[in-house]
């Protein structure tokens, strides 16, 4: 069974699918396209992606990819823990500049999903830390944007510093809210 669950931003979702346990373990089905199209996802995934983070702190993000090639993601973690983060880019929305942050782990399977219009990074919250996603656009170089994690007017209670945050030099020089041009609307 599938279960979807809004949170504050309502395009943003928690997706939690049954898991069936016994001594050795469980087995879950984590996508079949025909039941997400049930509960309103009608998302067409074509790649996968995988990340792999040794240390506690590491922040990955937060990114984006500019239309044509903008991605809606469906983010898992496969072993340890993470803070998720999203921010709202769609200049229309009420709720621009805005964002969530929840934790995900491999213990509960819940997923995220996060459609286009979306910064999207996170902050591994245990050692050895594995997150697979899967996106609707294959990624595109050329479109590749990104927003400054620690912009203090995101309001982002991060679980580390600046300092203490183990980072790409390239994710460490993204633009502020304020300095990046419209993208969505």
């Amino acid at each position: 069974m599938l279960e979807v669950r809004c949170l504050e931003i309502p395009d943003i979702k928690i997706i939690q699918t049954d898991r069936v346990s016994d001594d050795r373990g469980y087995f879950c089905e984590t996508f079949r396209r025909s039941a997400f199209a049930e509960k309103g996802i009608l998302v067409d995934f074509v790649q996968d992606n995988q990340s792999s983070s040794d240390k506690v702190g590491t922040v990955r993000g937060l990114h984006f990819q500019r239309p044509p090639f903008a991605q809606a993601k469906l983010i898992r973690v496969l072993s340890g823990a993470i803070l998720d983060v999203v921010v709202d880019l769609r200049r229309s929305s009420a709720t621009f500049g805005k964002h969530i942050a929840v934790k995900l782990d491999s213990k509960t399977g819940e997923q995220l999903f996060v459609p286009k219009g979306f910064a999207h990074g996170f902050c591994t919250l245990q050692p050895d830390t594995v997150v697979f996603y899967k996106v609707d656009q294959v990624y595109a170089p050329s479109h590749d944007g990104g927003l400054y994690w620690a912009d203090p007017a995101l309001a982002i209670e991060w679980p580390v510093t600046t300092v203490e945050a183990k980072m790409s030099p390239k994710d460490r020089s993204l633009p502020r809210l304020d300095q990046l041009a419209a993208i969505f609307e």
